[in-house]
């Protein structure tokens, strides 16, 4: 039993550290692969992602909780007041009933509402904007355009050097989204999968190269 149980924990170690080594293999090949050879003469097109309907109804869903929070905010505030008339109760064996019309509760309720609905806004309007709709390499291969979604229908656009553009993992590695990071901005942007990727090629040793930053 001892021997059988030694030649698994050898094959297990063996295949955990197989599988270590093809990860951060591709990492380094990555790391230390540079720009492609020949520079493009023109702007390339590498990714397009623009879903019909989906972020219409992520403004939908953001205007609808925000204006349903601040309803119940509103409500809270206006009507949680205490009662001039409320009296103890007769018997002191019978527990006082809760009262959810003093200031606490009051305060705390229009806070939470408050705090619950500018949550659900800032999510969605941080998710549109690290949502990549574009990306575009220039010509010399230097620098890249990354276009982004946002939820009052704006397209903002971050044209930075290639250098500060990482991709945190493969394409053919993640399940729905690409993550790839940009110096100097917070939060990953994201490549839907369901996107177009126009020239895999060019797109592995530009954007979907993963450097040090």
């Amino acid at each position: 039993m001892l021997r059988i149980g030694g030649i698994l924990w050898r094959r297990s170690t063996a295949t955990l550290l197989l599988s270590c080594s093809r990860g951060t293999g591709w990492r380094a090949q990555a790391g230390g692969r540079g720009l492609h050879q020949e520079a493009p003469s023109r702007d390339v097109l590498l990714f397009q992602y623009e879903p019909p309907r989906f972020f219409h109804f992520l403004r939908l869903f953001c205007a609808g909780q925000a204006g349903f929070w601040l309803y119940l905010a509103q409500f809270g505030f206006s009507s949680l007041r205490a009662s001039p008339g409320e009296r103890s109760p007769d018997s002191a064996e019978e527990p006082p009933a809760p009262n959810f019309r003093t200031t606490l509760w009051r305060w705390g309720f229009t806070l939470s509402c408050v705090i619950v609905g500018s949550a659900i806004v800032i999510g969605g309007f941080v998710f549109s904007r690290r949502s990549v709709s574009r990306i575009v390499l220039h010509s010399g291969g230097q620098q890249v355009t990354v276009s982004t979604s946002d939820l009052f229908g704006l397209r903002p656009a971050h044209t930075v050097p290639i250098r500060h553009v990482s991709c945190m993992a493969h394409r053919s590695e993640v399940p729905a989204m690409i993550p790839v990071k940009i110096k100097g901005y917070r939060f990953y942007f994201l490549l839907d999968k369901e996107g177009q990727i126009y020239n895999s090629k060019l797109f592995d040793v530009t954007v979907g190269t993963y450097r040090k930053l």
